[in-house]
């Protein structure tokens, strides 16, 4: 029985269509970034993450010092994510921290965010020190995480309930924060991550 035209055509639409669908993953799936591409931005990513931490430390540590912990919650609620969103304009980047335990849902990571943040958990559970990296995310976009790893102070908020973290305090933390999941941390513990997202033109 002849095969008709119509449904040769379709056959033929079809298989273009799956080699296209296939070429285009492929490609998406080979963005490498060379040597230096590496180099430059783990080094843009280091200094950006070293300039954000410094600006909201100084700034919380003002607030703690003007108010104590309280003043300090009630700055970071509202002033935290203002200041590092006027970082990222300063330098064309989208700068983040985020955690597999956030405080607020707007930290809650993306899923590639997600990926390595399971990867820096698993080394951990082994033994390793997670380190710095940058990936290519598609051909636009440019990736660089770092861990992030708590701080003495960082405790007063983020530590043992009833031990370093004042029960009063984490009180005024759930008011803002119903769904806290940032706390029962000690000093040098791993947090979570610093996500900063370039973008090429």
């Amino acid at each position: 029985m002849a095969v008709s035209r119509t449904f040769k055509f379709w056959i033929f639409a079809g298989s273009t269509f799956l080699l296209l669908l296939s070429a285009c993953t492929t490609t998406q799936k080979s963005v490498e970034l060379s040597e230096k591409e590496q180099k430059d931005y783990l080094q843009k990513g280091q200094m950006l993450a070293q300039q954000s931490f410094a600006a909201l430390s100084g700034r919380l540590m003002s607030a703690i010092e003007t108010g104590g912990v309280p003043h300090a919650i009630q700055y970071c609620h509202t002033a935290a994510l203002p200041l590092v969103d006027s970082l990222s304009k300063v330098y064309k980047a989208s700068i983040r921290r985020t955690s597999l335990k956030v405080r607020s849902p707007q930290d809650t990571p993306l899923d590639w965010e997600k990926a390595i943040l399971q990867s820096y958990q698993q080394e951990l559970a082994t033994g390793k020190r997670p380190t710095p990296l940058v990936k290519a995310l598609d051909k636009k976009r440019i990736a660089f995480a770092a861990p992030i790893y708590m701080a003495q102070p960082c405790l007063k908020c983020h530590g043992k309930l009833g031990e370093t973290l004042n029960e009063q305090h984490y009180a005024a933390v759930k008011k803002l924060y119903p769904a806290d999941q940032a706390i029962g941390y000690v000093d040098g513990e791993w947090r979570g991550m610093w996500s900063i997202t370039f973008f090429r033109k």
